[in-house]
């Protein structure tokens, strides 16, 4: 692969073993390299403000700033020149996802997740998609839908946007939802663009919101 099509990756993390651990796994796919590694939140800012990777893996929990302030600072709606961030947690707490999400994460995977959800969700990243681990999605979105803002009921989707709209409540990602239906990954994206047009939903996690909400979802 050619190497301007090579996704560059910030791991940052305190624990020394598992920045090795991700390097090793995402190192070994073709399409992406680790450029640098951070210990600390004020680190991963700095480097990634230099360095400009496509991608910040950040951990929660690290000294100094956090990886939730990372997020913001380098993902938020004030960030003048945004970096993707997947935020990475031992800890399956909703404060940490909703509050990364609000931050601006494409992505939140627990640590225990697998080294093929790890790499799937740096490439949904760059693909403009959100990734979130399986074990906490159809939890985290219920609770989503309780707390957060709802958005607007919109227009009627058709047959298979209610049937991608389930899906994507239910956590799958968008190959996952490909190969369900028996389409392709790109007509899931352009399903999934037209519903969050249709329901008024800024991502992913607002179309599942509101699938959840409007009834769509009634039981796991």
């Amino acid at each position: 692969m050619m190497a301007d099509m090579t996704t560059r990756i910030l791991i940052a993390d305190d624990q020394e073993h598992v920045r090795g651990a991700f390097r090793i796994i995402l190192d070994a796919q073709p399409d992406l390299t680790v450029i640098a590694e951070a210990a600390d939140g004020a680190s991963a800012v700095e480097q990634a403000r230099l360095l400009r990777p496509d991608v910040v893996l950040a951990d929660v929990r690290m000294p100094g700033m956090d990886g939730l302030e990372v997020t913001r600072i380098l993902a938020g709606p004030d960030a003048a020149d945004p970096i993707r961030v997947v935020v990475v947690t031992t800890f399956d707490l909703d404060e940490y996802v909703h509050t990364a999400l609000r931050n601006g994460a494409c992505g939140f995977l627990l640590k225990r997740s697998s080294p093929a959800l790890l790499v799937e969700a740096v490439r949904a990243a760059v693909s403009g998609d959100t990734l979130i681990s399986p074990q906490i999605t159809v939890r985290l979105l219920r609770r989503l839908a309780e707390r957060a803002d709802r958005p607007p009921a919109g227009g009627r989707l058709s047959e298979r946007e209610a049937e991608v709209a389930r899906l994507v409540a239910r956590g799958h990602t968008n190959g996952e939802i490909a190969e369900a239906l028996f389409i392709s990954p790109g007509t899931v994206k352009n399903h999934v663009a037209a519903i969050q047009r249709k329901v008024g939903a800024r991502n992913r996690v607002g179309i599942a919101a509101w699938a959840w909400d409007s009834g769509h979802i009634t039981g796991i």
